[in-house]
């Protein structure tokens, strides 16, 4: 009898390991196929991103294109025309003081590039020089001088709505400081003497697009000029409208 249950409880407990091992190897049969399935995900995160990343790409690509097309539309151009005035502290004579002068200004440039040039220009100084007090009673004569100038442009910086460039330029002055001095002459006057002489300086341009083909423009400058034999330094200004024409 003893046996028989002993043998009845052998069997029931491999009976119980049996189904055990079965169950185990079930479940990890079908935990399988949930973690195959889930692996292909990572891929598709992937493939999204990348898609993302190929999207931005293509939209800059497009505006860098949109921005490079503006700038060549703007820059490209190789003739220029310059209209405007100037603003300029002057020394018209060795002991005298400073005068204001007011110019008009006129400039054709020349484009070999979308950057470099050449510029010729013209201008008309006019202003009104104070000597002081006289036994002639003449003490604010009008005095002016004319420029004519020649020298490369350089653009230095190119965007579709501005652009800074540098320039340099050489050239003569033509003076007329006698022409007010009802016969007095320049010597009494402590003027500089009526002559042809050199000039020569450099400016800082800034423009300021209207169009792709016209912008304003603002341009901080030295000017030397050599009347008398002395070198004047002369600092100021120039302001206008630019206009460009033609295609390279």
């Amino acid at each position: 009898m003893f046996s028989f249950r002993r043998s009845v409880a052998v069997l029931a407990f491999l009976s119980l390991v049996s189904s055990g091992i079965s169950v185990f190897a079930q479940e990890s049969t079908s935990n399988q196929p949930a973690q195959n399935q889930s692996q292909p995900q990572a891929p598709a995160a992937t493939q999204s991103q990348q898609g993302q990343t190929s999207v931005q790409a293509r939209i800059h690509a497009r505006r860098e294109a949109r921005r490079a097309q503006a700038i060549h539309d703007t820059y490209s151009h190789p003739y220029e025309i310059f209209i405007g005035s100037n603003y300029q502290r002057f020394a018209p004579g060795e002991t005298l003081q400073h005068a204001t002068m007011y110019s008009w200004d006129a400039a054709v440039t020349r484009y070999w590039s979308e950057k470099l040039g050449l510029t010729f220009d013209g201008r008309g100084n006019y202003g009104t020089a104070f000597v002081g007090l006289n036994e002639f009673s003449l003490t604010r004569p009008a005095i002016s001088y004319y420029e004519a100038l020649v020298g490369p442009v350089y653009r230095v910086r190119l965007r579709p709505r501005y652009s800074v460039a540098v320039r340099g330029e050489g050239g003569m002055a033509i003076s007329n400081f006698s022409g007010d001095t009802n016969g007095i002459g320049t010597a009494n006057l402590g003027l500089y003497p009526d002559q042809t002489t050199g000039a020569f300086g450099g400016a800082i341009i800034g423009e300021w697009n209207l169009t792709p083909s016209m912008s304003l423009r603002l341009a901080p400058e030295y000017m030397a000029t050599v009347f008398g034999g002395n070198v004047q330094n002369n600092f100021g200004a120039t302001y206008g409208l630019v206009y460009r024409f033609g295609r390279q």
